[in-house]
């Protein structure tokens, strides 16, 4: 069974910077696709960033340009680095792993953006 564990978030002040990482139970090559997606409050879980097995990246537009993702294949980590926070970044951020026959998630971790 395919297990992800999240790292990295907590407390930043806007304008800050963070990275989380995700650590995967297996070679994150043989995943179609990577990635990370965020719940806010009263919103729905919604695609951040995601890299496929081919190095194909997709971002959301609000995150562009302030957020990248990126893997190292020899560890099976996965990582979001993230910089000009903003308090709207504010969410419950979840690593997830894309195969063929299913969709793996971590548990989540809470990045709050606040003064």
């Amino acid at each position: 069974q395919v297990q992800l564990v999240e790292s990295g978030g907590g407390l930043v002040q806007p304008g800050g910077s963070l990275t989380l990482s995700c650590a995967a139970s297996s070679n994150v090559l043989s995943f179609d696709t990577v990635g990370w997606y965020r719940q806010a409050p009263g919103k729905p879980r919604a695609l951040v960033a995601e890299i496929s097995s081919g190095g194909y990246t997709n971002y959301a537009d609000s995150v562009k340009g302030r957020f990248t993702i990126s893997t190292d294949n020899a560890k099976n980590m996965v990582y979001l680095q993230m910089n000009s926070l903003k308090p709207d970044d504010t969410a419950v951020y979840y690593c997830y792993a894309q195969s063929p026959w299913y969709v793996y998630w971590g548990q989540g971790t809470q990045v709050t953006v606040s003064s």
